[in-house]
């Protein structure tokens, strides 16, 4: 089918009555949005303001994701994301293209959910936010209407202030809070959960420029239906907000897995330990994060603790627990990497490669960190994990050096291995442990169930 990448109209009416079980057709609300990034949190946030009754505009310049997006179809592996985006299909909800003229002139709001990774010395690569500020401020210039800008990347504090709003002013020849608005809108998307955080959100939180009360309205009108409260707060506490909370997930990450190795050496079950800790909810607050096992990884735990870290370097403000969170991340990797090099064996299967189950996101994986290292050690190395992506059509997750370490089966890979290393939970493997035909060590990252076969070496992390 040929698709013009320039504009696509989703609309597809013969999936609707196949739909309606999922998700009933929606009244369209007043806004329409257009969403610059197609990444987890513009895709997920296209297809859940898609749900809501609003026309979207998903704007990148990827065209795998604008084509997939044009099919109603998920470029990345998210649940439920599919169904939203089909639901959204059916409803004609959703637009897909490359150019920022028309997203902003066939929109009221615009959110910006462009990536901003680390540079090598861990400070924030801002490029992409530039990027996408001129290409909107270019558009604005064009644009009679008052248009709202609002940024959902995690970006540092005095971002806005001294980036977003000068980008967007010289590109567009207007004043920010009076011809446009504006405002910074962190999101608290956790991968394979992002939908149901989504509308369940512990806290909604937007940055006020100024006086701009308009913008601010106006996102208040985009989650009313959530049933939380949001917080308006000054716009360089919106900022840091997002930081404070991965920079503290990391930290309780690292301080439980750090619990759990001194709790196995003692021969006490860590588990036991941390939910009794998690049970004093007055003062512990919660249990995310709290449950020792690997390391973290991905998309912003590590990228964000890089960025902060790198920021009070540069103002020369401390961050011991801070910089401690990030070694002890690397030691619990290292604690991995040695159990499995104390089992002296040439085979080895991994159970998962993504940085956690229910998502295809390889950046940054702790799991694929080990990989490659012991594929540079020269052993043998087989991989089952579903959602990593086994050839280049499958968008960026694709990587040339682990694509032919993929099989199709649990089963196949500890067939062929001596070292079973299970870093992601997937429907099958115990089953497959316990039925193993033949010796096998295995490596537990992941708290699975003790297997009962004996043939079955069992090695828990911190358990």
């Amino acid at each position: 089918m040929e698709i013009d990448l320039n504009s696509v109209r989703l609309a597809s009416k013969s999936k609707v009555a196949a739909l309606e079980n999922y998700y009933p057709s929606v009244e369209p609300r007043p806004y329409r949005v257009s969403v610059f990034g197609a990444g987890y949190v513009g895709c997920v946030s296209s297809a859940c303001l898609s749900k809501d009754g609003f026309a979207v505009v998903a704007v990148d310049p990827d065209r795998f994701k604008v084509e997939h997006l044009a099919r109603g179809q998920a470029p990345i592996v998210e649940p439920g994301l599919d169904e939203l985006l089909q639901s959204a299909h059916a409803n004609d909800l959703l637009s897909a293209t490359h150019s920022a003229v028309d997203a902003i002139n066939d929109t009221e709001i615009s959110f910006c959910c462009v990536g901003t990774p680390s540079l090598p010395d861990g400070t924030l690569n801002t490029n992409h936010v530039r990027e996408v500020c001129e290409e909107i401020g270019k558009a604005l210039r064009q644009k009679a209407d008052f248009h709202i800008v609002v940024m959902r990347s995690t970006i540092l504090p005095g971002t806005m202030e001294e980036l977003v709003i000068p980008t967007l002013e010289k590109a567009s020849g207007k004043i920010a809070g009076h011809d446009f608005g504006v405002a910074y809108y962190p999101e608290f998307l956790r991968e394979s959960t992002a939908i149901a955080d989504y509308y369940k959100p512990g806290a909604i939180v937007f940055g006020q420029y100024a006086d701009d009360t308009r913008s601010i309205d106006a996102l208040k009108d985009l989650v009313a239906h959530i049933g939380v409260t949001p917080h308006v707060i000054p716009m360089r506490s919106a900022e840091i907000v997002k930081y404070a909370n991965n920079c503290w997930h990391a930290v309780k990450i690292s301080f439980s897995n750090e619990i759990g190795n001194i709790c196995k050496a003692k021969n006490i079950d860590s588990h036991v330990v941390m939910d009794v800790l998690c049970s004093d909810t007055r003062l512990n607050i919660s249990r995310a994060y709290m449950k020792p096992g690997f390391a973290y990884g991905g998309s912003c735990l590590p990228k964000d603790l890089r960025a902060l870290t790198a920021l009070g370097r540069s103002m020369n403000v401390p961050t011991p627990v801070l910089d401690a969170a990030r070694l002890a991340n690397a030691v619990q990797i290292d604690h991995a990497r040695s159990l499995i090099d104390a089992a002296s064996h040439e085979t080895i299967g991994f159970i998962g490669v993504t940085f956690k189950a229910d998502t295809d996101d390889l950046r940054e994986s702790p799991l694929l960190e080990l990989v490659e290292g012991f594929l540079g050690k020269g052993k043998e190395v087989s991989i089952y994990d579903p959602h990593a992506a086994r050839d280049a059509s499958q968008g960026r997750n694709y990587l040339k050096h682990i694509a032919p370490l993929l099989h199709d089966s649990i089963k196949d890979v500890i067939a062929r291995s001596e070292v079973i290393v299970v870093g992601n939970k997937y429907p099958g493997l115990k089953d497959a442990i316990e039925t193993a035909g033949k010796l096998v060590t295995v490596i537990d990252l992941a708290r699975i169930e003790i297997p009962e076969n004996r043939n079955v070496i069992y090695h828990g992390l911190c358990w």
